[in-house]
């Protein structure tokens, strides 16, 4: 599948968010563009694109005069974002099902595969990779901008959440139920790629309340 050369600012965003992610810039701590620039190496513009998306998508805020500060994680919210990531994801999977082309299909067995063998690794960051490129996967092949549109930022903010409480979690079960979503996707199988998106949110749902003591 060929794909477009990616842009200063969309290589900023995919960086600043994995740094986001993975708490290496941690709730609550605030930096400037500057300091993102010195330590990415890539010019105060793209970085200004990157960081008003990452606003726009609530895991940045952008205080006048003060810089920049990295959102909180806010248990009402995520449960409630947890609601509206099942509808999205049972939506984009089902139609990735459907309309997916072969070499979009053959990839997700490739990474279903690949998903597994980092669980059992415990190689958590080569996961989360995984997942993040698993779901541009099934986005394009869903070929719905608008939920896409209103699911761009759910999923890295889940895959923040589990970094932060990855001890209450079980990522070999993930992967197995990640990777239950993509062979259905590869399968052309609407209804298995429905209700594994289902289980797949059942399980977080579980995770969260059990990270939360709820």
């Amino acid at each position: 599948m060929n794909q477009q050369p990616e842009s200063l600012a969309e290589k900023a965003y995919r960086l600043i968010e994995e740094m986001i992610v993975t708490l290496e810039l941690p709730p609550g701590s605030s930096f400037s563009e500057s300091d993102l620039s010195q330590k990415l190496n890539i010019g105060r513009t793209p970085i200004r694109e990157a960081l008003q998306r990452l606003s726009a998508e609530r895991l940045v805020s952008m205080l006048p005069r003060r810089g920049m500060i990295i959102s909180e994680i806010n248990i009402a919210d995520h449960l409630a974002l947890l609601e509206t990531r099942r509808v999205l994801d049972r939506l984009i999977a089902s139609r990735a099902a459907r309309r997916a082309t072969q070499s979009r299909r053959d990839e997700l067995k490739e990474l279903a595969d690949a998903m597994i063998v980092t669980a059992l690794d415990r190689d958590l960051t080569a996961f989360m990779r995984l997942d993040r490129n698993a779901d541009r996967i099934m986005e394009a092949a869903a070929r719905n901008a608008f939920a896409v549109r209103a699911c761009a930022s759910l999923h890295a903010h889940c895959r923040r959440f589990w970094y932060m409480y990855q001890e209450n979690g079980d990522l070999g079960a993930s992967a197995k139920l990640h990777a239950g979503v993509m062979s259905a996707v590869a399968n052309s199988d609407e209804i298995e790629a429905s209700t594994s998106s289902d289980r797949l949110l059942d399980y977080l749902d579980q995770f969260t309340r059990s990270a939360l003591d709820l």
